[in-house]
């Protein structure tokens, strides 16, 4: 299949909160980037420089599997607001190595409602949904 990246915009969601809210007149901190593509990924992962660029705070650790089949700790953070192709949604971030690529795994491809088009190399809106939908709520 080869690999898949896509551009990303990625704000502080504490910042985008306490815009909203009246309480920060800065604009949120923001970052444009890419990231890699991996539906066998299921968060969303970020690089710690980006992570301090962002400020945000960690919350918790979890154990994490890799490819090789090593478990790794790594840090949890506050939320982000994640846009691809102008589609948004609030995602916690996981901390990786400035080495490792950011990745986005399928649970925030899900919250967004994107999927992969494997043959064209790119994300779709989930062809179930032929009326726009970004959720099925039931």
């Amino acid at each position: 299949m080869g690999e898949l990246k896509v551009p990303v915009t990625i704000q502080n969601w504490l910042d985008v909160e306490k815009v909203a809210l009246g309480e920060r007149t800065d604009p949120p901190r923001k970052v444009l980037t890419e990231a890699l593509v991996d539906t066998g990924a299921g968060r969303f992962y970020l690089k710690s420089s980006l992570i301090a660029q962002l400020g945000l705070r960690p919350v918790r650790e979890i154990t994490s599997r890799t490819m090789a089949s090593i478990s790794v700790k790594r840090r949890v953070y506050s939320n982000v607001d994640l846009e691809i192709q102008g589609r948004s949604a609030s995602v916690e971030v996981v901390e990786v190595p400035d080495d490792l690529p950011n990745v986005v795994g399928q649970v925030p491809l899900e919250l967004l409602d994107w999927v992969v088009d494997l043959r064209n190399r790119r994300l779709i809106p989930n062809p179930e949904h032929k009326h726009g939908e970004l959720c099925d709520d039931f």
